[in-house]
């Protein structure tokens, strides 16, 4: 009896640690729980999706939103503060865009 409950234990053990390396190197499983990082540069031209991406909230996000997610997105990447203007410019247009005082168009970079 004893050596049957050690080969249970041990197939157990062992279906614990495979799914466990499955659902590691699966991208679309557990990642997908958390938030996952935009995969791409910026488009020539912004569009109100980018915008939502850049600032990581919905497209139809409201204007008090926005305005949080911008400053928030700023703090971090202010060129003040050591971050990229190229950085702080597309979250500047991205912004705008959302709060419909930027025509869709190109970006000046």
């Amino acid at each position: 009896m004893a050596g049957l409950s050690v080969a249970a234990a041990a197939f157990v053990g062992k279906q614990v640690v495979q799914t466990y390396l499955k659902f590691k190197t699966s991208p679309g499983l557990f990642n997908s729980v958390g938030r996952q990082y935009y995969k791409g540069g910026f488009l020539p031209e912004m569009t109100r999706r980018e915008a939502a991406l850049i600032l990581g909230i919905r497209e139809s996000a409201g204007e008090e939103r926005v305005k949080d997610a911008h400053r928030r997105v700023m703090v971090a990447n202010h060129p003040d503060s050591g971050g990229s203007s190229y950085i702080a410019a597309k979250v500047n247009e991205a912004k705008d865009l959302l709060l419909g005082k930027k025509k869709v168009g190109k970006s000046p970079f």
